[in-house]
């Protein structure tokens, strides 16, 4: 989360501490002996020590954090140490008063001095964390507000990838090819295209699937990729059946492929391999790299769609690693113990 500085205006600061320095001096003005001199010196420090509780206060907040959860207790043991510090700095301010104004009694002095501090101690540093909570809560606000739109927009996209009207209407118009020609595989063809997006309808509202469901997605999208190309779409599957337990964002590795179709060649001349499989806590989608030579230019959209679920769901990554004749794209391996 990018958090932008917590700050409290100089004026507020700075006129907050004039204004308590020219209100411990009232009382001295009030007296029949005025005398200047001892109402400034007074209003002087307890001027600057309201300055420096302001900013030691301000310095010792904690630093943001990527935790989610918010402490909204008050600290008793930073509250102590401010307490202590400040009642540090009252008495040297005290001290410093007593050489200026010699013919005051230190005693007396420095008692109403050190109980005026831990007051004002007190009032600013519970002024300041309430400020500081009302800040976070603010921040948390935005954050989720992001989030939320960041999913919303990733959905619609993922639709759109799901639902690729280019791809019905190829797979529609293989459909009809392969009727013409008395292709006995057309009915086949039927049941998976209707599988397909079966799947689409049930998984689209998920955040997470096993994937042995996903693999059955992967299934039904192969079988009419390769009713499609032929033996021009070579697709291995080498994941153990230990993993099948895993679960994986719906439709990942269908985008994936859908992705290496797009930016490759698939001919029967020059046939796409395509590797599915583990590595070390990663499942990896491998392709040869064979460019198209009129390629459309690249928007992005799956590879971000991709990463964005796994970084908003898991605070994961996914790995992008392009080679001279390879390109793998590795996503972390969610078990089931995490999901929960």
């Amino acid at each position: 989360m990018k958090d932008t500085t917590f700050k409290i205006s100089p004026g507020i600061i700075w006129s907050s501490s004039i204004f308590l320095g020219l209100l411990a001096s009232v009382p001295q003005i009030a007296e029949r002996h005025f005398k200047p001199a001892e109402a400034a010196v007074n209003s002087a420090v307890t001027g600057a020590f309201s300055l420096f509780v302001w900013y030691y206060n301000i310095y010792t907040l904690p630093k943001p954090s990527h935790n989610k959860q918010l402490n909204k207790s008050i600290s008793y043991s930073r509250l102590l140490t401010t307490l202590v510090i400040g009642m540090g700095v009252m008495l040297a301010l005290a001290y410093i008063q007593q050489l200026i104004l010699t013919h005051m009694n230190f005693g007396p002095v420095m008692l109403m001095i050190e109980v005026r501090g831990i007051l004002i101690n007190l009032v600013f540093y519970m002024l300041i964390n309430l400020l500081y909570q009302n800040y976070q809560n603010q921040q948390v606000s935005v954050e989720l507000e992001r989030i939320k739109a960041d999913n919303l927009g990733a959905q619609y996209e993922l639709l759109k990838q799901q639902i690729n009207p280019h791809f019905l209407f190829n797979s529609l118009n293989t459909l009809k090819a392969m009727v013409e020609t008395g292709d006995q595989h057309s009915v086949d063809f039927i049941l998976k295209l209707s599988n397909f997006y079966r799947f689409t309808l049930e998984s689209r509202k998920l955040d997470l699937i096993h994937l042995s469901d996903e693999l059955d997605i992967v299934d039904a999208y192969n079988f009419l990729l390769k009713a499609r190309f032929e033996d021009g779409f070579i697709f291995t599957n080498t994941i153990d059946d230990q993993y099948r337990g895993t679960l994986i964002p719906p439709f990942t590795l269908q985008l994936l492929i859908e992705n290496c179709i797009k930016h490759n060649v698939v001919s029967l001349d020059h046939p796409l391999h395509i590797k599915l499989y583990t590595e070390g806590d990663n499942i990896v989608m491998e392709n040869e790299i064979k460019p198209k030579r009129f390629e459309e230019p690249s928007t992005g959209v799956g590879l971000k769609n991709i990463n964005l679920r796994y970084d908003h769901l898991l605070d994961k990554q996914i790995e992008i690693i392009a080679e001279d004749k390879t390109f793998k794209v590795k996503l972390p391996i969610i078990h089931e113990h995490y999901h929960h």
